[in-house]
């Protein structure tokens, strides 16, 4: 029961993900853009119109009409009109066959057709045919019918040719494209005609063609052009557009996504107490986040309301300011848990992937696992470089309340120093090592620095570097005493004020001269590297 139940919450956490950005309604036919989102066949021609493109929103499957999708012409000669043999196709289109705002018959150079992709908001190119290049995404389809079935969305399906009032159907028939009750389905089919040979199915409320078809040709898909990223046929193979492209055969690329795709998903199952953990670690951040934010909004307000009402505007502003840092902060968190959260088992994600990796249909679940796959990749390397995504501390929003009254207009929060600044001149390497600094002008003040240093000709151990630090160091120098002889020794500093730690300065490198008795001499130098150039300085001769 509990493994039920489960099942029941994975396939409604799913169900994000099988709505339409721009309908938001469950797909119904759905085309792969270039972009590799999916949207409705009906959403897509709506927007293409709503973009001045006319006569390009056809259905890229190209199937014969229904009987129930014409109910005033039932004629069954509609189902048996035939398609145009590809090289007809391939001619009426280079003759210009279908025109369009701001193309003229025969142009040398047709318009392309930009689709604005509703789900990553950016501009796709159709090509000059349309929506009739583009892939129906069965697989996703097939999800779709699967979940409905589940948790019985849209209620009972009806039968398409009985007279009001519709019975509930029972069957449905592929070839015919419609769904029938028991007295439609034989009256349709009568005993002894060629509808009779028709296979009944259960009742659906989306007919599939039986395998993927090329848009181009209208032949099943065979091989994956790696180059293009797309589904091709045998006649696409030989056509001089993937001439020199990497073409694999179909059950090749449907092996090797198959297998990266069930990787990928049995890493993030097999990490749910990771996930778990840094949801909690997120949450503990957000109350942190929200605690220092007040905090630091009454600490402002306290010391402005002290100013005097000439303060009052300035005042005004600066909790704006860390009103929409916090926001910000809490936005990119919230995002966060709910980005780890599609990790978990049971997830929308989760669930529609489980689903996918059901599809038996290779070139479909090529088609389809490819954008799933990419998710899931961002989302596990997401979950293996986890860290916050916005800081909890609000110390850079301390004021400096010691400054004359003239400057109140230019009142701000304090700035942490900027990155010091190794005076060459003064730093040198002996028995000792002497270190010297100064801020660069304009910076702002630094109640104290902090030291680091390490050697740099010793073998590197794994894990990050160790470096040794001096804290809260008073003034712009600092002594390091007995170094290690004939080392090579990397130092940096930064400053330090109420509003936290500022950027290092760049690394200086100075070389301790050897031990004594070796037969080379005592000469010191210091290395500094310079963002542009580098240079020797002789400290000591």
């Amino acid at each position: 029961m509990a493994a039920k139940r489960g099942t029941k919450t994975s396939m409604k956490n799913m169900e994000k993900e099988l709505l339409c950005p721009v309908c938001q309604e469950m797909y119904k036919q759905p085309l792969v853009l270039p972009c590799t989102h999916n949207v409705c066949q009906a959403c897509a021609r709506e927007v293409l119109g709503q973009q001045g493109y006319i006569g390009h929103g056809g259905d890229p499957s190209s199937e014969p009409t229904s009987p129930a999708s014409t109910p005033s012409t039932r004629s069954p000669r509609l189902s048996r009109r035939t398609l145009p043999k590809p090289d007809r196709l391939d001619r009426l289109l280079k003759s210009g066959f279908g025109t369009y705002p701001g193309r003229k018959r025969g142009a040398l150079h047709p318009q392309t057709i930009i689709f604005p992709c509703p789900a990553c908001q950016g501009d796709v190119e159709l090509g000059e045919r349309g929506l009739s290049g583009l892939f129906r995404n069965l697989t996703l389809e097939r999800v779709v019918e699967r979940y409905r079935q589940s948790v019985s969305v849209g209620g009972a399906i009806l039968c398409q040719l009985c007279k009001p009032p519709p019975l509930e159907a029972t069957k449905g028939c592929t070839e015919c494209r419609a769904t029938f009750c028991n007295e439609c389905f034989k009256l349709f089919h009568p005993w002894g005609t060629q509808k009779a040979q028709h296979e009944p199915t259960l009742p659906t409320l989306s007919f599939r063609p039986k395998g993927l078809m090329c848009p181009d040709h209208k032949e099943e898909v065979t091989h994956y052009c790696k180059t293009c990223q797309r589904l091709v046929c045998q006649l696409c193979r030989v056509r001089r557009t993937h001439s020199g492209h990497k073409i694999t055969p179909v059950l090749s690329a449907y092996q090797a996504l198959k297998d990266k795709l069930t990787k990928s998903l049995t890493y993030i199952l097999g990490n749910q107490d990771t996930v778990q953990t840094q949801i909690c670690e997120l949450e503990e951040t957000i109350r942190h986040t929200e605690v220092s934010g007040q905090q630091a909004k009454e600490e402002v307000s306290q010391l402005v309301r002290g100013l005097g009402a000439v303060l009052e505007e300035k005042r005004a502003s600066l909790l704006q300011a860390i009103e929409e840092c916090q926001q910000e902060r809490l936005a990119r968190l919230s995002a966060q848990i709910q980005e780890h959260r599609s990790l978990l088992d049971g997830s929308g994600l989760v669930g529609y992937a489980q689903e996918v990796l059901k599809e038996t249909d290779q070139p479909c679940f090529v088609q389809a696992a490819k954008q799933l796959h990419n998710r899931i990749a961002r989302a596990t390397e997401a979950l293996q470089t986890f860290g916050p995504a916005a800081s909890s501390s609000f110390r850079h929003c301390q004021l400096d309340v010691g400054r004359e009254m003239k400057l109140l207009t230019e009142l701000n929060f304090l700035r942490v120093p900027e990155a010091p600044v190794i005076d060459t001149q003064r730093t040198f390497a002996y028995d000792q090592i002497f270190l010297c600094w100064r801020l660069p002008p304009h910076s702002p003040p630094a109640w104290h620095y902090t030291v680091e240093f390490r050697r740099t000709d010793v073998p590197a151990q794994p894990g990050p570097t160790r470096w040794q630090r001096r804290e809260e160091v008073r003034g712009t120098s600092a002594l390091l005493e007995n170094p290690d002889t004939g080392s090579v020794y990397v130092l940096r500093v930064r400053g330090c004020n109420k509003a936290g730690y500022g950027e290092y300065s760049e690394d200086v490198h100075l070389h301790t001269p050897p031990a004594p008795g070796m037969t080379q001499t005592a000469g010191m130098t210091a290395v500094l590297r310079m963002p542009q150039w580098r240079r020797c300085h002789p400290l000591l001769s």
